[in-house]
């Protein structure tokens, strides 16, 4: 019988920008870069038809498996993408869903049809925990999972937590976490420090956030495998973004330097998950 395991995907998002010196590396060369760096898979928008053969070819290449982004508005929206996703082969679908000022009911129907519809094509719908959407605060994102028993969830956390400005009492916060990571389907890895929403951790980890960070995610693999069936596979990926979520010299300027090597940092926080994984693998339930 397999275990359940972890998957470690790369944010196509993350690569952008991304190169030797001045020069971004070419679409093939990112693919070769994820897979000698041991990811196992992408997350990105389903491709283009102009690009979807050339997609294909390389993924197939690499043995990558492949998570497809929505920002749908409405049930019409996520259809759509539902049905490319789908024919393109894509493991999950992981939405950000609009707005943030859609409140109340009127976001529980939006997030009810959402997960009906899914469900109708079969295609996994992860709802991504974010700013600027439907899950803009963690009060009210309680309220729909409360409110909607099948609602699974990307866990992002670094968003309530600049969102919240939440730099000091940290604990305080953990049993309104726990709620969400009960519902834990995928994982986006970043840290935040309560001011700034991606933050450099050092190389081995060292900021003190990160124990934070290592606690929550623990649990978010825990209640995973409690629920795990044989060979089910726990999506989760650094999600490092360019500027303006990475931090620059000078951010008035179209030239400035990131202030931080964010290809040794998605490696830094890809070895922080699989750590994750192991204390939760190794906990008793």
């Amino acid at each position: 019988m397999t275990e359940a395991r972890l998957e470690i995907q790369q944010a196509w998002w993350a690569m952008e920008g991304l190169g030797d010196g001045e020069k971004e590396w070419t679409m093939e060369e990112k693919f070769e870069k994820i897979a000698e760096a041991g990811f196992t898979g992408i997350v990105g928008f389903v491709p283009a038809s102009s690009e979807a053969e050339q997609w294909r070819k390389l993924l197939d290449r690499y043995r990558f498996s492949f998570g497809a982004l929505a920002f749908p508005w409405n049930r019409q929206d996520l259809s759509a993408v539902a049905k490319q996703a789908k024919e393109f082969g894509a493991q999950y679908i992981n939405a950000q869903v609009m707005d943030a000022y859609v409140i109340g009911a009127e976001a529980e129907r939006l997030l009810n049809d959402l997960v009906m519809e899914t469900r109708e094509q079969e295609v996994p719908l992860y709802v991504e925990t974010h700013r600027g959407r439907v899950t803009q605060d963690l009060h009210r994102t309680i309220d729909y999972v409360n409110a909607i028993p099948d609602l699974r969830l990307t866990i992002d956390l670094s968003h309530y937590i600049v969102a919240g400005e939440i730099n000091g009492d940290i604990e305080k916060v953990d049993p309104y976490f726990d709620i969400l990571l009960k519902r834990t389907s995928c994982l986006h890895a970043r840290v935040s420090n309560g001011e700034q929403i991606q933050i450099d951790i050092g190389p081995n980890g060292v900021h003190p956030m990160v124990k934070h960070f290592m606690r929550w995610w623990t649990s978010a693999f825990k209640y995973w495998l409690e629920q795990a069936k044989p060979g089910e596979s726990l999506p989760v990926l650094p999600e490092l973004g360019p500027p303006d979520y990475a931090i620059t010299t000078q951010p008035y300027l179209r030239s400035s330097r990131e202030v931080s090597n964010r290809w040794e940092q998605a490696s830094v926080l890809k070895q922080l998950l699989q750590q994750a994984w192991q204390r939760a693998k190794s906990a008793k339930f």
